[in-house]
């Protein structure tokens, strides 16, 4: 894809954006809400034409040549896509039947963890279970590229793991995966590259581990109650002490041990708890509000 551009009237959804994936990929693409991610995806999925720049998908057009790309491709909704009344087990073997050489369903609904469930209809589904179908019937045609929205999403913890664990055997198969999400630690725990797009603009790329270690600077970042006096820790530290989100505080010095024990003290004579203690590293988090805070 380069130098993507989408409009709507005068709003610039999407704003010169250019990146590639390749097979056997795993490729995040992180941003706000508003940020031109869905945009993005709609996009290289053929439902939305560019208003400039050039998309290709398996070297094709997504919308002059989406009768062949189709085929070849899973999307995962977020939501929807299942009328309320079929069976789980309906759905998929209906998907099943767009294609030329699916994976058996019942086989995949083992492996999505839906088994169980098979002869239910989608309305009385959790929502959990509403996504784990929904990655079940992106997957059902065995596809080269699959775009994946929010697979984690409203899943319990076991689930998670079950999903985690297919994406990760999709991307080692050779698949290449676009995944989109809100929840950065999916995206740290997943991606080999992550892109981090803000008003339509690409503003960082890379592994997760060069974007955390990129420009860290020597800070301490630390948990505590929110509310904190930073004006009279950063005295006490000799330091810029901020608070970046509710209860998560960064200090703007070296992490010696001088400056820890000064900080332990300083919320010890409080009688304020100490949290999340990390020093000279970013979580994705961090990075990804430091860009587009």
């Amino acid at each position: 894809m380069r130098e993507l551009v989408v409009r709507y009237g005068s709003l610039v959804a999407v704003d010169g954006l250019s990146f590639t994936a390749d097979a056997g990929e795993l490729v995040a693409l992180l941003g706000p809400n508003g940020a031109g991610k869905t945009s993005t995806v709609e996009t290289l999925e053929g439902y939305r034409r560019p208003s400039a720049g050039t998309v290709r998908v398996l070297g094709l057009d997504p919308v002059s040549q989406r009768g062949e790309l189709a085929p070849r491709i899973g999307v995962m909704l977020q939501s929807g896509g299942v009328y309320p009344g079929m069976k789980v087990i309906e759905a998929v073997r209906l998907f099943a039947a767009y294609y030329d050489d699916p994976l058996d369903p019942v086989e995949l609904l083992d492996q999505v963890g839906l088994t169980s469930v098979s002869g239910t209809v989608w309305r009385r589904l959790s929502g959990g279970e509403q996504q784990r179908l929904s990655l079940a019937l992106a997957l059902i045609g065995r596809p080269a590229v699959a775009f994946l929205d929010e697979p984690t999403a409203g899943i319990d913890p076991a689930g998670r793991q079950v999903v985690r664990t297919i994406v990760r055997q999709l991307r080692d198969s050779g698949v290449c995966v676009l995944l989109t999400t809100h929840d950065l630690e999916d995206a740290q725990r997943l991606a080999d590259r992550v892109l981090i797009v803000d008003h339509g603009r690409l503003v960082a790329s890379g592994t997760p581990a060069e974007l955390m270690t990129a420009s860290a600077g020597d800070e301490i970042r630390f948990g505590a109650p929110s509310g904190l006096d930073v004006s009279a820790l950063g005295s006490h530290l000799d330091a810029v002490v901020e608070e970046v989100v509710p209860g998560e505080y960064r200090v703007a010095k070296a992490a010696s041990p001088t400056t820890v024990a000064a900080l332990t003290a300083w919320l010890a004579e409080r009688d304020l708890p100490l949290a999340d203690l990390r020093a000279g590293r970013q979580t994705l988090e961090d990075v990804f509000l430091r860009l587009t805070s």
